[in-house]
């Protein structure tokens, strides 16, 4: 009897395109940096971001495989701060000798 045959189901896996840009003119750097600064975003997500833009593409979703969004993204806040001190003790009552 053979063995049985198993459909493998594989994910087709995109591969970015590369690009290598030359002869950027001074005005348009200066723009990309000044914008990936205020956003706090790298240069290549402010790149591609603005192609997509220049294209009329808004609405196509950008695919991230880094953590850039998040760069600049992050909100004080004291219940939290408060809420993770909390977890970091022991209630006395719950503790036992014999548990060591």
């Amino acid at each position: 009897m053979p063995a049985p045959r198993y459909e493998n189901t594989y994910v087709k896996k995109v591969v970015p395109i590369q690009y290598t840009l030359r002869q950027i003119p001074p005005a348009l750097d200066d723009a990309l940096r000044e914008k990936s600064r205020q956003e706090g975003k790298s240069m290549n997500q402010t790149a591609i971001e603005t192609l997509f833009s220049g294209l009329a593409r808004e609405g196509v979703v950008i695919l991230h495989r880094d953590l850039d969004f998040m760069v600049g993204s992050w909100v004080e806040d004291p219940a939290f701060d408060e809420a993770i001190r909390e977890q970091d003790s022991v209630d006395a009552k719950l503790v036992h000798i014999s548990d060591y």
